[in-house]
């Protein structure tokens, strides 16, 4: 007799945890919050200043008027509030160069890892190929498993700045491709896409007819290079599904608001959809995005933090014989080459005894990823704090043993 485990689809029962490969029961909660306990510094958890406080006063305010009024413990549209729509309209004409309709091709999410399941699930069926560039983030592979699909890495390579070619993509079409899924900017590699590799896969996706969605979450810290949005390139608007996040780049990651931007012709099924799959998002919380949204001042400095972290883990990590860290283009994340010292595995749990500092494990991010790791330099308010951290890994990697 099977046992009630053995009863789940193979995609996810087998699922390796993503970020918590390591962790066998459910305990990642409480398994974390210990290392914390015991003065680890959590370096691999993408929440912006945590754990300290980060809310701006006028989003606060507007937070707490939102849980104090009538309406807060009820449902709002499943499809979400007009006026968050409404302001979201605005954002994407001003930054992403996209001109929408609130009404017909904006969703509201609860957080944009719900908003990216949604998206692709249209899509993917038992069978159906999607091409993932590589190293990319775990819900990339984890979502197209579980719906039945074949995630196909698109590795790509450091020397090229971990840039995207039409030869890549081309490498791993088959008749079975149905999607290309980007991060853009990438998770973990920071990477943003250029203008040639947008165009190189605008031109692929358009003449094999595919789907592409795109996962914009870390787009609002971006360090000189454009950054731009592959749906507003002529032709994509109608193939494209984005995806996008308040909490990456605002620190609203506990309010639990994405928002999914594509065609009339899509969004129709997604509105149908939207109910029974995903449900309505955090009323309150679609208030507190919304203020954020109005009184964006408090974006800078978050810039500035990230600003001084990224160079600073970048003089820091590179004084260390056989680690190589790019300076990051974007967002609040590093991307540690340690391939020269030795397994990546092994030594992020070297540093969590030997520096009390928590990172990720490359492996986790797909082909491409072993032998690094990646650091969340976007915890804790105080600089010195993320500063002291670099320098015990630092140290600790001079002092770990080569292979």
């Amino acid at each position: 007799m099977q046992t009630i485990k053995e009863k789940m689809i193979p995609a996810f029962r087998d699922a390796n945890g993503g970020l918590f490969q390591a962790v066998e029961k459910a305990d990642v909660g409480s398994a974390y919050q210990d290392l914390e306990k015991q003065g680890v510094a959590l370096m691999g958890w993408a929440d912006p200043f945590m754990p300290d406080r980060s809310l701006p006063e006028p989003v606060a305010a507007a937070w707490l008027d939102a849980v104090r009024a009538e309406s807060a413990p009820h449902y709002t549209a499943p499809i979400g509030d007009p006026a968050l729509k409404a302001a979201l309209a605005k954002k994407l004409k001003q930054q992403n160069g996209l001109t929408v309709d609130p009404e017909r091709n904006i969703l509201i999410t609860p957080g944009s890892d719900s908003g990216l399941y949604f998206a692709i699930l249209p899509f993917v069926g038992q069978g159906d190929e999607v091409l993932i560039p590589s190293p990319s983030y775990p819900n990339n592979f984890l979502d197209v498993k579980i719906m039945g699909g074949v995630p196909v890495a698109v590795e790509l390579d450091a020397a090229d700045g971990y840039q995207l070619s039409r030869a890549q993509l081309e490498a791993k079409y088959t008749a079975r491709t149905r999607m290309v899924l980007l991060t853009h900017p990438n998770n973990p590699t920071t990477t943003i896409y250029n203008r040639a590799s947008l165009q190189a896969l605008a031109d692929f996706v358009q003449e094999h007819d595919l789907i592409l969605v795109v996962d914009q979450a870390f787009e609002d810290y971006t360090f000189g290079a454009e950054c731009l949005t592959p749906a507003a390139l002529p032709g994509m608007f109608e193939r494209t599904v984005t995806v996008f996040s308040f909490s990456k780049g605002m620190g609203l990651s506990g309010m639990r608001v994405g928002y999914i931007v594509c065609s009339d012709q899509i969004m129709d099924s997604m509105y149908a959809n939207a109910v029974g799959v995903i449900g309505a998002t955090s009323t309150s919380g679609q208030k507190a995005a919304l203020a954020a949204l109005e009184h964006p001042e408090f974006m800078q400095e978050f810039a500035r933090a990230y600003e001084v972290r990224r160079r600073k883990a970048y003089e820091i990590l590179n004084c260390v014989p056989g680690v190589h860290m790019a300076l990051p283009e974007s967002g609040f994340l590093g991307w540690i080459d340690v391939s020269e010292l030795g397994n990546s595995t092994e030594i992020a749990q070297y540093l969590v005894t030997h520096a009390r500092v928590s990172l990720n494990d490359g492996v986790n991010y797909g082909p491409g990823g072993a032998g690094h790791l990646r650091i969340v330099l976007g915890v804790y308010k105080d600089d010195q704090k993320v500063i002291d951290a670099l320098e015990r890994i630092r140290d600790a990697l001079l002092a770990y043993p080569r292979k």
